[in-house]
């Protein structure tokens, strides 16, 4: 009965190490794929096979059509923290200075996190059901066959097109913020428009909003791999494009959730938060 037990309980341990061991190597696996079709990205750029057409459509859809994705995440992100800050702030007396931590906090962290956020379920699933649509169809076969490649027809235009607009889609986030802090705080709460604007323009840096940018940049290529990917490995037909889509949407925000740390930590020590003036 003891040789029984120790054998069952080796077994659990075996099969726990083994579950373990596949997870891991899943997601090595996983990584390696992605590294690989950047290779073939940046492989396609030094050939330089841009296809502005094909980029320019993409920039309209991917600019342009996520305008009120923009306005509405931008202008409620700024309302509300800037409520819950003047709230706040206000038992201590310093609630003129909410303009200078809703300009820090939407720049460094809400607006870059919560456009990659929406814009990976918004173009990045899009870009996932475009690209397995044509996989399960046999329509990249077909490019192949007529001797394009996949990569430089399909993948380099998104990617051009989302490194080009999603820094501009975080500006305009951030803009769109301050104009709604400025209407909760000044024209809400009563906090005079100098204090408002003098304290955010003193505490906010240039660097502040190029951080916010340069987010914005790292999440849009991350989407464009992880989505892109997602939609070239899709099979069994629309179900296998479906899955892919949803695999797509929860990757890449988990993504940008882990490598926001990482960038936050790293882009700090170039600009050191504590030192802002």
């Amino acid at each position: 009965m003891v040789h029984a037990c120790a054998h069952m309980e080796w077994l659990r341990r075996t099969n726990w190490l083994a579950f373990t061991g596949r997870i891991w190597m899943g997601f090595l696996s996983y990584l390696g794929q992605l590294a690989a079709l950047a290779a073939e990205l940046v492989h396609a750029l030094s050939l330089g096979r841009w296809r502005p057409r094909l980029t320019l459509q993409q920039i309209a859809s991917v600019g342009y059509g996520s305008q009120l994705v923009v306005i509405v995440t931008g202008a409620f992100t700024g309302a509300v923290f800037t409520f819950q800050s003047y709230v706040k702030f206000k038992q201590f007396g310093i609630e003129s200075s909410v303009g200078a931590i809703v300009s820090i906090a939407l720049c460094r962290e809400l607006a870059p996190v919560l456009m990659g956020l929406m814009v990976s379920g918004r173009v990045g699933a899009a870009m996932a059901a475009d690209i397995g649509t044509m996989k399960v169809t046999e329509q990249i076969d077909a490019l192949r066959v007529m001797g394009v490649h996949p990569v430089d027809y399909l993948v380099l235009p998104r990617f051009l097109a989302m490194v080009i607009s999603m820094p501009l889609l975080v500006a305009q986030s951030i803009a769109f913020g301050l104009m709604a802090a400025y209407l909760v705080a000044v024209e809400s709460f009563g906090v005079p428009a100098s204090w408002f604007w003098g304290h955010t323009v003193d505490h906010t840096e240039f660097l502040d909003v190029g951080f916010g940018m340069i987010k914005g940049l790292v999440f849009g290529i991350l989407i464009t791999l992880v989505s892109c990917h997602q939609g070239l490995m899709a099979e069994n037909g629309a179900v296998g494009v479906g899955k892919g889509t949803t695999r797509a949407v929860v990757f890449s925000s988990l993504g940008i959730l882990i490598f926001n740390f990482f960038l936050s930590v790293a882009l700090d020590h170039i600009s050191p938060l504590s030192s802002s003036s």
